[in-house]
């Protein structure tokens, strides 16, 4: 589990485009990790949503957003494409680094699993901002908010 400060840490993760990814490929730029529960449920949606509609801005402000799950590739493919998603989702199946993050425990009435919580990584590849549990309205604005303070 990190905390904000420490070093982020790697992963190589199969992502939605067909390739292998890991953290050093977003060396140099901010990079909005977020882990979520599962694709096409309704408030991952609104998540992913929110997240799609402000990535130009969040481009902007030097970050790249990269959403974390431990559904299958194929199941990110469909949820890319139903709703348009123009950022990579990585697959976790095993929730090996879902549970490195600490994104992992009690969802209450649905039992353990995936928390939706974002780790903000900085340009030199530390934690800047953990946000924990977050509410899926609204969070892309919080996360906007974030980065234009670091400017």
């Amino acid at each position: 589990m990190v905390k904000e400060g420490d070093k982020a840490i790697d992963f190589e993760l199969d992502g939605s485009d067909g390739k292998r990814h890991t953290l050093a490929e977003f060396k140099g730029k901010y990079l909005v990790l977020y882990f979520y529960p599962k694709d096409n449920t309704p408030g991952c949606t609104i998540e992913a949503n929110e997240f799609n509609k402000k990535l130009d801005e969040i481009r902007r402000l030097g970050a790249e957003v990269v959403g974390v799950s431990k559904d299958s590739i194929e199941s990110h493919g469909r949820f890319k494409e139903k709703y348009d998603l123009n950022f990579l989702l990585l697959a976790d199946p095993d929730s090996r680094i879902i549970k490195a993050y600490g994104a992992y425990g009690n969802r209450g009435i649905f039992g353990e699993g995936t928390l939706r919580n974002t780790y903000i990584i900085g340009k030199d590849g530390r934690i800047k901002r953990i946000f924990e549990k977050v509410s899926p309205k609204g969070h892309a604005d919080e996360v906007i908010e974030f980065l234009k303070a670091q400017e």
